[in-house]
């Protein structure tokens, strides 16, 4: 049988690969040609295989270290490798400077270049890249308004909202998103839409009264879900964007306050559709964090999340491109 060089595990496509890992208290090493990682438990030490033909991103939390040789087959693979705190947040790589969301991509320079050139030729028009942020927009509302109605896992959990409130909270908001006249107009009018869509939810499921904290800070345990599970689309949003040849300072709407702002872009396309939800349920029905963990990766995985965020960046690369031109 033919050997399959690490390199070609790339063939499998990154919005087909179903893992998304978090890890914490283990070393990731290379051991026998697989990438694979280790805990201890007592003098014993556990191997567990990590399926990098599979994975589109790794998390490594408090306690982690990895090897230069694993490092290397991981970017073999495709695979994104972000450090990050205790339970997924908050992501960072860390020097004496600053603290600051990085990710580790794979260095891989052969990736087409057909949505880099369109997204450059209308990148650098102010008017082209508003218009792009407000297709980013549309897209976002319109998968909030098809998950939360068609979600099986939501409903069976009790989350059915009221769908009068949640249609008319979505017309509003796609009216502003059609008249902003820049950027800060649209991220006004994202930050007012969560912040009624974390009323909606809480009133949905009884939760009582909810103030977003930032980091999730104090007890709450929506917010500490929130923020966990936001680093989850941050990582598929990264993965996106490098699938694609994208520099993640090429952002369309959060480019202003964040380096990396793309990510951020790409990321809300899923997060108020689909963790959102699923941070008020875990909250509700007493989820630790790693049931949390794995029930939002199966709402991003079954909904095809990832698919989601290549095929509309995509679209907007091209159609934006076109009425630039």
């Amino acid at each position: 049988m033919d050997e399959i060089a690490p390199s070609d595990l790339k063939t499998i496509l990154h919005s087909k690969r179903a893992n998304i890992y978090y890890l914490e208290h283990c070393r990731v090493l290379v051991n026998g040609g697989r990438v694979e990682y280790v805990t201890d438990h007592g003098k014993r030490q556990l191997y567990w295989n990590i399926p990098i033909a599979n994975t589109t991103t790794l998390l490594l939390g408090t306690g982690t270290s990895v090897t230069q040789a694993a490092m290397r087959e991981l970017a073999k693979a495709g695979v994104l490798v972000g450090f990050c705190g205790g339970g997924g947040t908050p992501l960072f790589s860390a020097n004496e400077f600053d603290v600051e969301v990085v990710w580790f991509s794979p260095q891989s320079e052969y990736r087409p270049t057909e949505y880099l050139q369109a997204w450059v030729r209308f990148w650098f028009q102010d008017d082209a890249r508003l218009r792009a942020a407000k297709a980013f927009q549309k897209a976002r509302l319109a998968w909030i308004e098809h998950q939360w109605f068609a979600h099986g896992a939501f409903r069976e959990c009790g989350f059915v909202p009221d769908a009068h409130k949640l249609r008319t909270l979505l017309t509003a908001s796609a009216s502003m998103v059609v008249t902003a006249s820049d950027a800060t107009g649209l991220l006004t009018e994202e930050a007012r839409l969560t912040k009624e869509l974390f009323k909606l939810a809480a009133r949905t499921l009884q939760y009582g009264d909810f103030v977003r904290a930032k980091r999730g800070t104090g007890t709450d345990p929506a917010n500490r879900f929130l923020d966990h599970g936001n680093y989850l689309a941050y990582g598929l949003g990264a993965t996106a964007a490098w699938v694609l040849g994208l520099p993640h300072g090429l952002a369309v709407l959060h480019g202003k306050t964040r380096r990396g702002g793309l990510v951020f872009d790409i990321a809300d396309l899923v997060k108020d559709a689909l963790v959102l939800p699923q941070a008020f349920i875990s909250a509700v029905r007493g989820d630790d964090e790693q049931e949390f963990r794995r029930a939002c990766i199966e709402n991003l995985t079954r909904a095809e999340a990832l698919d989601h965020m290549i095929d509309t960046v995509k679209h907007v690369a091209i159609e934006t491109a076109k009425s630039a031109a």
